[in-house]
């Protein structure tokens, strides 16, 4: 069982109040979450922020997250560059030896030239070497975080992956240019920690690309 299949009753420091109350909304695995919006989420009696901050930053350590999600709790993550191999038993998304290059290539249809486009324009403004992180993940740079209460774990500096649905671009969120970059990179939705792009037509590569530098030279960032 992978982390997104995990019960959302199993997850630490959510209560049976909100498990039962999302599990009568068909809501029963962490997986299930994403894309859904919280704000609606919220309104359901014993789902609380806690409990929210606590799922999306599942959702958030492997690729996803709700949309709108709650405000992050005060006491942000500590985040420094480098791996430590220090990580929570429950984080299953780690670095793999699986080549990039050999994974976009056996993507389907406009992925596949979408991801080798990808990996041209975000090695190009890093200058790093991609690593495959979890079965679809590609990030750039190597963080460790750490949480007041003691969880830790590590993961990329930035990086994307080409869904099928969506293509989903990480860490480039947050920096002193990166809303005026935002404005201008076209058609894209936002989530905690990802941006996210039906099709590259859609956006404009050459502010794309500015972005990544921008977000490459200015990290490390925060951690949902």
């Amino acid at each position: 069982m992978t982390a997104l299949e995990t019960p959302i009753g199993d997850v630490p420091g959510v209560g049976a109040p909100a498990a039962r109350a999302l599990a009568e909304q068909g809501l029963g695995t962490v997986g299930q979450l994403a894309g859904r919006d919280w704000t609606e989420l919220a309104t359901l009696h014993g789902v609380g922020p806690a409990a929210g901050r606590r799922l999306q930053a599942v959702l958030a350590e492997h690729g996803a997250g709700m949309e709108n999600p709650p405000a992050a709790a005060t006491g942000r993550a500590t985040v420094t560059r480098g791996a430590t191999g220090r990580t929570a038993k429950d984080i299953r998304t780690h670095a793999t030896a699986v080549d990039p290059a050999e994974y976009v290539d056996s993507l389907e249809g406009r992925r596949r030239a979408e991801g080798e486009r990808l990996l041209e324009i975000f090695g190009r403004a890093t200058g790093e070497r991609a690593v495959m992180w979890g079965p679809s993940m590609i990030g750039y740079g190597e963080l460790h975080y750490r949480y007041a209460t003691g969880r830790e774990g590590d993961t990329f500096q930035l990086g994307f992956s080409p869904r099928r649905a969506d293509l989903a671009l990480y860490g480039i969120q947050g920096f002193p240019r990166s809303e005026e970059l935002l404005e201008r990179l076209g058609k894209h939705r936002r989530g905690a920690g990802c941006v996210w792009v039906r099709k590259l037509p859609d956006i404009d590569e050459s502010v794309l690309e500015e972005l990544v530098a921008h977000a490459w030279e200015s990290g490390p960032g925060t951690v949902c």
